[in-house]
């Protein structure tokens, strides 16, 4: 039957072990192509940093063409909190924050996502507060994020060999995990670099009473940095770094160089190091940004995939002061 996936006890079990809770590349966590569209889903602290309010969703297809690959949607907002005058006039599709008004240090973001490998669900949010410091045309921001999210078994296309199996039986369906996120990330008007780490906690995870319990999520570092080269005619050359890793796996990352034309359109390619090219483009219409990524596999496993696919959407808002009475706190 199409669909089923029938597997004995013993590979059920190193299934389980290996793809939900254990050892793994970063595919414990989401996998992004365009992070850098939208850093926040990596880094707290990039929460309102360019000062206006956005709103994104990004929707991830990997391994198109394998039953049950990894699939990927989040949905995310973040802004930073003003009570005085506006700090940007522009929609740059670049990072070329602005000068702030007074008392506008604070930003907020959430995201809610839904990540789904091989029978393993995973449904969440997260909250983020971050704090900006204003130096000269320079900006250094800290952020902090808490999150919760839904492990969810999906055994609904499982047939084992044991009808019986105890593992199965036995195992939790579902499990809540909350965690903690921290961030750093500096800007200027030309260059940025951020250092942030998720699931701070390395919140345990208990299937069952029997075997395979107490194994926990695993600490994931990112570091990111790029620089942007002015030309004329409005174009921008901006090459940048992303380097992910655990202490129990390799160290991935990811080499790109994106385009800008006038902030308008956008293209570039990036080297993963895991064994993948990528190739993505886009364009600005008003306040909506539209971005696409297609994931190009060097390994073995292109002879059996269409490639992955990334599609990005995001509306961004701030031209005008907003001045609630209640964000004077702040």
């Amino acid at each position: 039957m199409k669909g089923v996936i029938k597997i004995s006890k013993f590979v059920f079990a190193v299934f389980l072990f290996n793809v939900a809770v254990s050892v793994s590349d970063a595919q414990q966590l989401p996998l992004y192509s365009q992070y850098m569209m939208n850093s926040f889903l990596l880094n707290p602290a990039f929460a309102g940093n360019d000062g206006l309010t956005s709103f994104n969703l990004t929707a991830r297809e990997q391994w198109l063409g394998f039953e049950n690959a990894p699939r990927t949607v989040a949905i995310s907002g973040q802004s930073r909190l003003l009570r005085n005058s506006p700090i940007s006039r522009g929609r740059s599709v670049r990072r070329r924050p602005t000068r702030m008004s007074r008392g506008s240090n604070v930003g907020v973001g959430g995201y809610i996502f839904n990540d789904r490998n091989g029978i393993i669900d995973r449904t969440g949010f997260q909250g983020t507060y971050a704090y900006h410091i204003m130096m000269d045309r320079d900006q250094l921001s800290f952020g902090i994020s808490l999150t919760g999210y839904q492990l969810k078994l999906d055994d609904r296309n499982v047939v084992l060999n044991e009808i019986d199996d105890p593992l199965l039986m036995n195992s939790r369906k579902a499990l809540f995990v909350p965690d903690v996120n921290l961030g750093i990330y500096y800007s200027s008007p030309t260059a940025y670099v951020g250092f942030s780490t998720a699931q701070l906690l390395q919140s345990a995870l208990k299937f069952g009473n029997d075997g395979f319990k107490d194994y926990k999520m695993l600490r994931h570092y990112y570091l990111m940095g790029g620089y942007g080269f002015f030309l004329h005619n409005g174009i921008t050359i901006e090459p940048s770094v992303l380097v992910q890793a655990t202490f129990e796996s390799k160290v991935q990352v990811d080499l790109n160089t994106r385009v800008y034309f006038r902030d308008d359109y956008w293209g570039g390619i990036s080297y993963r190091t895991s064994g993948a090219l990528i190739m993505m483009g886009g364009v600005k219409v008003d306040r909506f940004y539209f971005g696409y990524a297609f994931d190009y596999s060097m390994s073995s496993i292109r002879k059996h995939s269409f490639g992955s696919h990334e599609f990005m959407v995001s509306v961004k808002f701030g031209d005008t002061a907003r001045r609630y009475r209640w964000l004077n706190r702040y």
